[in-house]
């Protein structure tokens, strides 16, 4: 598919595949059902320029974002490049997060159905599944507010991550943060896929099952969240990241233009 000359022209090849892979991780939203309308938001860091993200431009749905519609914003809030604005949230969020951890580049958020509804629950995520025990001690909470233009509240987003790698959002949504769209990417899904077991059992009001303290720490250290090789192209991470865009590749290449 051909990409927009006059835009990819502009930036370096670093940023134009970053936002070839994060125009993937929308339309893999559509594919998967997160989306919420024109709301919710991802981002990406962008490369050799720390203090400034990549994010949708608010107005579109997820599956006409492409790489040269996304918009570039600075930590201030001011837009580098785009012809569209950003969501309030979304900016108050990903400018939050990227600002707590510099370590990360990646930030992944969603109002789905399940991923809230675990969200508002007081036991939080529950070891009920494999999918659950992969990623339960990546796992933080946090009470809910509203983030628009809440610097307080923005504040304590940053400290409730704290060097986790995903968030529950109290009645709100979840969050999945990564060095890389490989990794938020996965991370988000193996959650998502947690909470939807975690609400499909619950709803069936049978007795469930508890796995032992030491099945499930044997199940976290298959984790490669947050641990060096993640990175590596031979790592699960992102031999599964591959297979997604080739399968996008196939179906609607449209994200790379």
């Amino acid at each position: 598919m051909a990409s927009n000359p006059a835009v990819q022209q502009a930036i370096s090849p670093e940023e134009w595949a970053l936002r070839q892979d994060l125009a993937a991780c929308y339309r893999l939203f559509v594919k998967y059902g997160w989306t919420d309308l024109i709301f919710t938001h991802l981002s990406a860091r962008v490369p050799g320029q720390p203090d400034q993200y990549l994010i949708n431009p608010f107005g579109l749905l997820f599956q006409e974002i492409t790489a040269s519609n996304l918009i570039k914003v600075d930590f201030s809030g001011r837009v580098i490049a785009g012809d569209y604005p950003y969501n309030d949230a979304g900016h108050a969020i990903h400018s939050a997060v990227l600002k707590a951890r510099p370590d990360i580049n990646v930030a992944l958020h969603s109002h789905t159905r399940a991923g809230t509804a675990v969200a508002a629950m007081e036991c939080g995520l529950l070891p009920l599944s494999q999918q659950a025990n992969e990623i339960g001690n990546l796992v933080c909470y946090h009470r809910y507010d509203l983030a628009t233009d809440n610097e307080a509240e923005c504040a304590r987003l940053g400290e409730d991550l704290a060097d986790k790698w995903a968030m529950l959002m109290n009645n709100h949504g979840l969050l999945s943060v990564g060095r890389d769209l490989a990794e938020a990417f996965y991370l988000l899904y193996t959650l998502e896929s947690a909470c939807k077991i975690q609400v499909d059992v619950m709803a069936s009001g049978a007795k469930h099952i508890t796995p032992s303290r030491e099945a499930i720490a044997a199940v976290e250290q298959h984790s490669l969240i947050g641990k060096a090789g993640a990175d590596d192209p031979d790592s699960y991470l992102q031999t599964n990241w591959q297979a997604l865009i080739r399968m996008l590749d196939r179906e609607d290449p449209s994200f790379r233009e």
